[in-house]
C-alpha cells in the first residue's frame, strides 16, 4: 500500500503539466522535477556510493530518471493525461518479458495471456477513432514505460543504494533541457507551485516510496502498481477537466486496466504458492 503512494501522485502529473506549467518546456519540466529532488535527497541521506557501483548507478540514473523524466512530459505536453498514463501502463509487460527473457523464468499461464491481452487493448485504445493519434507523444509514452521497466528490473538485479539516482538522472537533463527548451518565463504563484509538488511530492516523496518498494516486493508486481497511475489520471481529468473516454477507447482502456491488473493478481499467487 505504501509503494502504491507513488504511482498515484504520478497520475496526478499530466494534469498538473497541462494545466499549470508554461508550455512546451517538457524537458526543463523533468530537470526540475528531478534535480532539486536529488541534491535534496543526497544532503538528507549523506551517502555516497561506492566506487565499482557508479557505471550501474549511471544507467539506471539514465533509464529511471533522466530518458524517462524527459519522455514523461514530452507526452504528457502533447496527449490527455488519460491516454498519456494508459500507454505507460505497458511497463509490468515489458517487465515480464525481460524476466521471461534474460532470466528464463517463464509467467504463468494466465499471467502471459493476461499481457496478450494487454497488447490487445492497447492495439485497440491507440486504433480508437476517439484517440487523440499524435504520434510523438504515443512514442514518447511508450519509450518511457520500456526504459522504466528495463529500470525497474535492473534495479531489482543490482539492489545498489538508490538516493543518487535522482541526482544523476538531473545533471543528464540539464545540457538537453539547455539546448532543447526556450527559457523560462518569469513564473506566477501556480507556476511556482506546481514545478514544487512536481518535484517534492512527484520525485523525492514517490520516488523513495516507489524504490522501497522495488526491493522488498516481486518485480512484475511493483511495476504492476503502476495501474493506479493511468486510473489516477484518468479520474482527474474527468472530474477537473471533463475529459472522458467512449466507444473503442473506452474498450481499450479497460482491457488495458483489468490486463496489467490480472498480471498483479496472478503474480502474487504465484509468489505465495511459490
Amino acid at each position: 500500500m505504501v509503494t502504491a503512494l507513488a504511482p498515484i501522485v504520478w497520475g496526478s502529473t499530466y494534469i498538473v503539466t497541462s494545466e499549470f506549467l508554461p508550455p512546451d518546456r517538457p524537458f526543463t519540466a523533468a530537470l526540475i522535477r528531478a534535480l532539486p529532488a536529488g541534491l535534496l535527497l543526497l544532503v538528507l541521506t549523506r551517502r555516497m556510493p561506492v566506487r565499482r557501483d557508479w557505471w550501474r548507478l549511471l544507467v539506471l540514473g539514465a533509464l529511471n530518471i533522466g530518458i524517462f523524466q524527459a519522455l514523461l512530459f514530452v507526452a504528457a505536453y502533447r496527449l490527455p493525461g488519460g491516454l498519456a498514463a494508459v500507454l505507460g501502463s505497458v511497463q509490468p509487460l515489458v517487465v515480464m518479458a525481460l524476466t521471461w527473457v534474460a532470466d528464463k523464468r517463464s509467467p504463468a499461464q494466465v499471467t502471459l495471456w493476461s499481457a496478450v491481452a494487454g497488447i490487445a487493448g492497447m492495439a485497440v485504445l491507440l486504433l480508437s477513432p476517439q484517440t487523440v493519434f499524435e504520434p510523438v507523444g504515443i512514442a514518447a509514452a511508450l519509450a518511457g514505460a520500456v526504459c522504466m521497466a528495463t529500470g525497474i528490473w535492473l534495479t531489482q538485479r543490482w539492489r545498489l543504494d538508490m538516493p543518487v539516482l535522482a541526482l544523476i538522472g538531473g545533471l543528464m537533463l540539464v545540457p538537453v533541457a539547455w539546448l532543447a527548451d526556450a527559457p523560462l518565463p518569469p513564473l506566477s504563484l501556480s507556476q511556482g507551485v506546481a514545478y514544487a509538488y512536481l518535484s517534492l511530492a512527484g520525485a523525492v516523496l514517490a520516488y523513495v516510496l516507489f524504490f522501497r518498494g522495488v526491493v522488498r516486493l516481486p518485480t512484475v508486481a511493483v511495476a504492476s502498481l503502476g495501474l493506479l497511475s493511468p486510473l489516477t489520471a484518468v479520474v482527474l481529468g474527468w472530474m477537473l477537466l471533463s475529459q472522458s473516454m467512449i466507444g473503442m477507447a473506452l474498450a481499450g482502456l479497460m482491457i488495458v486496466l483489468l490486463s496489467v491488473f490480472a498480471v498483479q493478481w496472478t503474480t502474487a499467487r504465484t509468489r505465495r504458492s511459490s
